[in-house]
């Protein structure tokens, strides 16, 4: 006879749970420390926020105290501005050079895993090691524009790193050098999957190879554009290492972002209130982020083709 219809699903679902225990029980310190950890300290940070906190937290509430004297802190809206400039030009180039590299590698050149590893090598590098190498390449007494000026022009100047207005820019190409080759790699995996009968029937219509990159491949390529264009907008959020080792945040505040802010306010300022409330403010940026690409990639209904 065969077993009811409620006890063979009971048995199928028994075997299933049977066999994903060892996976889950592995699996559970991990979820626990996410949970205490992680989660846990982004909701005491947030307590904090409305606190008065100085050296030590206490957890008396204040409102929006904290926020309202963290918008009229000078340094911290001239962060956020630098940020925000950063975030534009670093993302923008470091899509358009990871692309023109993709396109590069995509053509079948000779040696194409030596340029893959080039191209890729800068990420493997930490943003310390990146800052220190392009500190001293862009220091005017030591890098590049000693160099040039030792070879017999001693007019040229590329003094950015110390100009004020122009010490932004130095990072953008710093992180631009890095961050690049992962975006080709990124773009690169959706160029290898394009159909080789679309470029045979480009060249029958004898449509210019730009005109197809731009009206066929880069739609096709959205998905991989938006993947990079997160990865690299969460990396703009946290952007401190880079900014520590090439310029510590000047001349002055000009170069000052706001995890450098926030670890300043914690470590050296004392003032763990209102470091919790500039973490709580790039908190919710980062969130106002991740969350639609999230959306998008994961929880929105899939539509079912005809």
């Amino acid at each position: 006879m065969s077993q009811p219809v409620g006890a063979s699903a009971r048995s199928r679902a028994s075997a299933r749970w049977r066999r994903q225990a060892p996976a889950a029980l592995a699996l559970l310190p991990a979820a626990v420390i996410v949970i205490a950890v992680y989660i846990g300290a982004m909701i005491w940070t947030v307590r904090l926020a409305f606190s008065s906190s100085k050296m030590l937290p206490v957890f008396d509430f204040v409102g929006l105290q904290q926020f309202e004297r963290l918008f009229a802190t000078e340094r911290f809206v001239a962060s956020g501005w630098h940020i925000l400039v950063f975030g534009v030009l670093f993302i923008a180039g470091a899509l358009v050079l990871g692309f023109l590299l993709a396109v590069f590698i995509d053509q079948h050149v000779r040696f194409e895993g030596a340029f893959r590893t080039i191209f890729l090598y800068p990420y493997a590098m930490s943003f310390i090691v990146t800052g220190l190498a392009w500190q001293w390449f862009l220091h005017p007494e030591l890098g590049l524009q000693k160099a040039v000026r030792d070879w017999g022009f001693t007019s040229f100047t590329f003094d950015w790193i110390v100009q004020p207005n122009l010490v932004i820019y130095t990072l953008v190409i710093a992180a631009i050098w890095q961050a690049s080759g992962l975006v080709m790699a990124i773009l690169l995996a959706g160029l290898r999957g394009v159909d080789a009968e679309l470029w045979k029937a480009a060249r029958i219509d004898a449509i210019p190879p730009w005109r197809v990159y731009m009206s066929i491949i880069l739609p096709m390529l959205t998905p991989m554009l938006v993947t990079a264009a997160v990865l690299l907008a969460v990396a703009v959020a946290k952007l401190y290492d880079l900014v520590i080792a090439m310029t510590k945040g000047g001349p002055g505040i000009s170069s000052e972002v706001p995890a450098k802010f926030i670890m300043d306010n914690f470590f050296e300022r004392s003032n763990v209130g209102l470091g919790s409330a500039a973490a709580t403010v790039l908190l919710i940026t980062v969130v106002a982020i991740v969350a639609p690409w999230i959306y998008a990639e994961h929880l929105r209904p899939k539509r079912s083709g005809r």
